[in-house]
């Protein structure tokens, strides 16, 4: 299967709003709770310092969200939050987008890449940034409610941008 990852455009928002809410009601990776209106995730994507998405087969697969991770002094960090369509999920689109995601940091005007709540219960997650070559930094007990209301902990991972190839 061939992934293709560019700009989402405004054609790609009813695809990118149904993976996007699939994931927040899945309620096991996300924060949010509250599902976007397509006027909300038009509003959403298009204030993020890059919003991508995974065409494979013709079809919206998957997207990622990049921007700040902070303000001011630490604004040179990034962060990021990828959604692949459930239906898609083992295919590498999800690992496509994330090494996708690297190589935008530095064009972007970042130095590297943080997560700050990867969910301890999201082992695949977690298997895919250790193999791409993130470190976990920090643990956040019990710093995310499940669906269930049962708390588990959060895991802060870093990944430094790339070096730009020279022509």
């Amino acid at each position: 299967m061939e992934i293709r990852i560019r700009p989402y455009g405004e054609s790609d928002l009813m695809a990118i709003q149904r993976i996007w809410n699939e994931v927040v009601e899945a309620g096991n990776a996300f924060p949010g709770e509250t599902p976007l209106s397509l006027q909300e995730c038009r509003s959403y994507f298009a204030a993020q310092s890059l919003t991508a998405v995974a065409e494979a087969n013709g079809r919206v697969e998957g997207l990622y969200i990049l921007h700040p991770n902070n303000i001011g002094r630490a604004g040179h960090i990034a962060n990021a939050s990828y959604a692949v369509a459930p239906s898609a999920r083992g295919s590498g689109i999800g690992e496509a987008l994330v090494r996708h995601s690297l190589t935008q940091l530095r064009p972007h005007g970042f130095t590297g890449l943080q997560f700050n709540a990867v969910v301890s219960t999201n082992r695949v997650a977690m298997a895919l940034y250790e193999k791409i070559g993130f470190t976990r930094v920090g643990t956040i007990p019990a710093g995310f409610r499940l669906p269930d209301d049962s708390l588990v902990d959060i895991y802060i991972y870093y990944h430094a941008a790339p070096e730009q190839e020279k022509e």
